[in-house]
């Protein structure tokens, strides 16, 4: 029996797009900039001929809209799960990376050397945010078993869910990278679970 999984990153809001870009997690809660809205257009033409029995999100807004715009097309209602929403980023949200290494290099190192430990300022660390987020995902899997879900979570969730899988641990998940609506396929087979496509956003050629 096989089950897939289209894991997404929420499409883009405007802290995504700044030069440099801004830190998200889930003490702001901004909708998605008319760039994003126009990604998750895209995406849903992408996903509308592929089969989905169930579409789940993050409850923030941005994942929400993201994932209502690729659920039309199937005629599903996404299902928020509060266990998807993104780790708190605490003090540091708003800021950019550049910001914080200049205002609190010392946090700013610990942090870079292993988010798995060290957390963002008043927030969670990596590894908090794997433990309450792997297993809503596997419950996902379990429940759809034999069918494809879709999954609307965030750069830190998807990330550090990824990162596992592939065995690097949630102290690795910053070795690579998530775009705005990508896609990464996971595929459950045979009982074991793996990461068949990762960051995938050819679908995404020609938008901004």
């Amino acid at each position: 029996m096989r089950t897939i999984l289209y894991l997404l990153r929420h499409a883009a809001t405007a802290n995504n797009l700044a030069h440099p870009a801004l830190l998200q997690g889930r003490r702001q809660n901004p909708p998605l900039h008319s760039v994003g809205e126009m990604q998750a257009r895209v995406t849903a033409e992408f996903l509308a001929v592929r089969p989905l029995d169930a579409v789940y999100s993050s409850p923030m807004l941005r994942a929400l809209q993201t994932a209502q715009i690729l659920a039309a097309p199937h005629k599903i209602k996404p299902v928020a799960v509060q266990s998807l929403i993104e780790c708190d980023i605490g003090d540091w949200e708003g800021q950019s990376w550049e910001e914080i290494k200049e205002n609190e290099p010392g946090l700013y190192d610990r942090f870079m050397a292993n988010p798995a430990v060290q957390g963002y300022k008043g927030g969670e660390n990596f590894q908090q945010v794997l433990d309450r987020t792997r297993g809503a995902i596997e419950e996902i899997i379990t429940r759809h078993a034999g069918k494809a879900v879709l999954v609307v979570s965030h750069h830190i969730v998807n990330r550090v869910y990824l990162a596992d899988l592939l065995g690097l641990g949630a102290a690795k998940a910053r070795k690579f990278s998530l775009d705005n609506c990508s896609i990464s396929l996971v595929v459950n087979e045979k009982g074991k679970t793996g990461v068949q496509v990762l960051n995938s956003n050819f679908h995404l050629q020609g938008v901004a």
